[in-house]
């Protein structure tokens, strides 16, 4: 099992965004951010290029850390961001 496996088996929450077009991806996003306890994890499903750019980019200039991040072969992408 790879490291993001581990730790996406331990996310405190998980979202599913790959059905959402920008900026919904991150007003979802920022919504499950919002709800959780600062320290506390989030893994993302999301899909696109503009979304791959800007949710981890985004997230980072609000405080966030992004731990993760992994493409995978059905073309979308993981992200672990812990709360700021």
């Amino acid at each position: 099992m790879n490291p993001l496996q581990a730790q996406e088996l331990a996310a405190d929450h998980r979202i599913d965004i790959t059905a959402e077009t920008c900026p919904m991806t991150f007003v979802r996003t920022r919504l499950a951010l919002d709800r959780m306890e600062k320290g506390q994890t989030l893994l993302v499903r999301l899909r696109g290029e503009e979304p791959r750019r800007n949710v981890p980019r985004t997230a980072g200039e609000q405080g966030h850390a992004v731990l993760a991040q992994q493409d995978l072969p059905d073309g979308t992408m993981l992200l672990l961001l812990r709360k700021g």
